[in-house]
């Protein structure tokens, strides 16, 4: 191996390049049934949610269509 030319101020940082762990992680537990289920409809209820608002809210956005009839105030009618 080579050395490196700069001052490294703790051995640790030094030697990292060489390090090597024989240790494996444990492996992930499988998620349940009931987990499966319960992840499905939260993502479900969170689609729902966007697609209502988005669906109430079109009305709302459309700039097409005009009010029935301006509203004026009773200085307007000059009394």
């Amino acid at each position: 191996m080579f050395r490196r030319r700069e001052p490294v101020p703790f051995a640790f940082i030094a030697e990292a390049e060489k390090f090597r762990s024989n240790v494996t992680p444990p492996p992930r537990e499988r998620a349940t049934a009931g987990q499966l289920v319960g992840r499905t409809l939260i993502g479900l209820t969170v689609v729902a949610g966007l697609v209502g608002s988005v669906l109430l809210g079109m009305p709302a956005m459309s700039a097409d269509q005009s009010p029935a009839r301006t509203q004026h105030s009773e200085a307007y009618d000059g009394r």
